[in-house]
């Protein structure tokens, strides 16, 4: 039998089907890998790939003032955008019947809602980008009637909006936000931890036209929004002090002033004024000097206000009582200063004067020759235990200690200038809590600019006072407020500070500035009036300075600020009128 010789196409047929097999078996292996092995890793990349992350803004707190009037708040706003290159007719499926409005009906739609017309709307659309927005910073009413539209190429990107309902009223106590958020100065800053919120997240699949998939797992971590904050500030009674100030300051020609009020057995500060201010809406339209908070970030030579702090630590000391006499010239040579000369602001003759006849007069060759009976070191310790030289508890941004310079380096000069208020400066809010400490028989409080910091709606609960310092003795401050009674009832300028039907006690203050270019007191003064009622209790302190006033360079261009404003207060608060009269104090001798 003879073997058959293979046919050449069979062996053909046969290398073929193999190779076919083998290929068919590579690819059912690469199959089963990528379908089962590779499979979590490539559903993870395509997952990734269509996962669409969007920010929920969390809502920043509110804040108010001390009797709930909203102050700042946040708005939600949405910046509306659109994709032109996925514009087309808007499909809808309404009980089983389906629609298509063409693209021209839906742009009418979208103008009305957004103010603008049809033709702006199809302008912007038009094209073949990802990306254009129709109109930033759209209301959330208006925003809600876009989204009922349902329009797949439409989207808002939510924007929360800073907004401040009384303008100007405390804005530079309040601060403001950048466009991105960014807290600016103020309580916005100082507070911020407790108004900014946690941003939240949703994630969602979207298809290869970046529509959301209905059937897509959303993935949602919620927004924490932010607490709100409690001024002490009483917001009617701010308003009316920056009218009055912003009024006289103008006239003044200052560089800038501030009034404060103090609650004076709580160290709670009601007003914080400045003039000029800033509204937080739009700070970008004031200089941004004048966008700080002068109360506590200024600081300035206080001049004769000190007057009183040098009176109650002769009487505190036992060295003096308020009819402790002297004899008052116009000049006076500082000892030991090699003719060193004080004059007094007006020329006078040999006035004899008690104590409390130099605070009337503001004599500070008075106030030296008396002042010089208590130690240095001790007036030193008295100054700052006032709390001259040291920032105070608010802890309020860029808030200045004033400049009190360590006792040893003080020579001779300044040892006795010091005595009526040169050679070291003080802030507003220093100055008045000086005054205030006198008020509240000689206890120095922290002021208090903060009631608390509470979840959206629930009011802090009012937090007891904190201890306070005594600075001097309750007899020496009430000394020191009867003679401070008779600069109001008998003082050249201190009588135009007088409240009608209230007892007040008060004192001027011209402060000589130094002129940088010269290193020399110029012909400007920082004038000031302080202030107390009603003088038999005090309740209130009122402080107003204004800084290089250009018109009036004594006390009498803001004693009528003191006046409206203390009159505000004890009218605000239905203070009653005061029943009884001032101590009987001589204030000259023969």
């Amino acid at each position: 039998m003879r073997n058959r010789t293979p046919d050449p196409m069979d062996l053909r047929s046969r290398r073929v089907r193999l190779i076919v097999i083998a290929v068919a078996a590579l690819f059912m292996i690469r199959l089963f890998d990528v379908q089962v092995i590779e499979a979590p890793a490539i559903n993870k990349i395509s997952v990734a790939a269509r996962e669409v992350n969007q920010t929920i803004q969390a809502i920043r707190g509110t804040i108010y003032d001390s009797s709930g009037k909203v102050l700042a708040k946040t708005v939600m706003k949405y910046d509306v955008n659109a994709a032109p290159n996925r514009v087309a007719p808007v499909k809808h499926t309404t009980g089983g019947v389906a629609t298509e409005i063409p693209v021209d009906q839906v742009a009418a739609q979208l103008a009305g809602i957004l103010g603008v017309t049809q033709a702006d709307v199809l302008a912007k659309i038009s094209g073949t980008g990802a990306y254009v927005n129709l109109q930033k910073g759209v209301s959330i009413d208006a925003y809600e009637q876009i989204k009922a539209l349902d329009i797949p190429w439409i989207w808002g990107d939510p924007v929360p909006s800073r907004v401040y309902p009384s303008g100007a009223v405390a804005g530079s106590l309040l601060g403001f936000l950048t466009s991105d958020g960014t807290a600016m100065g103020g309580i916005e800053s100082m507070m911020n931890s407790c108004l900014a919120g946690v941003n939240g997240s949703d994630t969602y699949a979207s298809g290869r036209d970046g529509i959301k998939i209905p059937s897509s797992v959303v993935t949602r971590v919620k927004a924490v929004n932010g607490k709100d904050v409690y001024l002490t500030i009483n917001a009617d009674l701010q308003y009316f002090a920056q009218q009055v100030l912003t009024q006289y300051w103008a006239s003044l020609q200052a560089d800038w002033a501030t009034a404060v009020v103090i609650e004076v057995k709580t160290g709670k500060v009601l007003v914080a004024a400045d003039a000029p201010t800033m509204d937080p809406n739009n700070p970008s339209a004031t200089a941004v000097a004048d966008r700080n908070e002068r109360v506590f970030d200024s600081q300035f030579e206080p001049g004769s206000v000190i007057k009183a702090l040098t009176a109650a630590s002769l009487i505190d000391t036992g060295i003096g009582n308020p009819e402790m006499r002297v004899i008052a010239p116009f000049g006076w040579v500082v000892p030991g200063t090699n003719g060193y000369r004080v004059t007094d602001s007006h020329v006078h003759g040999n006035d004899k004067l008690t104590l409390t006849g130099v605070l009337r007069d503001s004599s500070n060759t008075g106030i030296m020759q008396l002042g010089q009976k208590v130690p240095f070191q001790t007036r030193y310790n008295y100054l700052t235990a006032f709390g001259a030289g040291k920032k105070t508890a608010v802890s309020f941004p860029g808030e200045s200690s004033g400049l009190v310079l360590p006792a040893e380096q003080w020579d001779q000069v300044k040892k006795y200038v010091s005595m009526f208020g040169q050679g070291f400066s003080v802030t507003p809010i220093q100055s008045a809590m000086m005054y205030q400490t006198i008020a509240n028989m000689g206890v120095r409080l922290q002021p208090k600019l903060i009631d608390g910091c509470a979840d959206v709606g629930s009011k802090p609960q009012d937090a007891p006072i904190a201890a306070g310092t005594r600075v001097i003795a309750a007899t020496s401050a009430r000394t020191t407020i009867d003679m401070l009674e008779k600069v109001v009832e008998q003082g050249g300028i201190g009588r135009h500070a007088a409240v009608p039907g209230y007892r007040v006690g008060g004192k001027t203050g011209t402060a000589q500035i130094i002129d940088p270019a010269t290193g020399r007191y110029g012909y400007l003064h920082a004038i000031s009036f302080i202030g107390m009622a009603p003088a038999e209790d005090p309740q209130y302190v009122v402080a107003v300075t204004a800084f290089k006033s250009r018109t009036q360079s004594t006390s009498l261009g803001v004693t009528p600020i003191f006046k409206s404003i203390m009159q505000q207060v004890l009218r605000t608060f239905r203070v009653p009128p005061s029943t009884t009269k001032s101590a009987n104090i001589a204030t000259e001798w023969k």
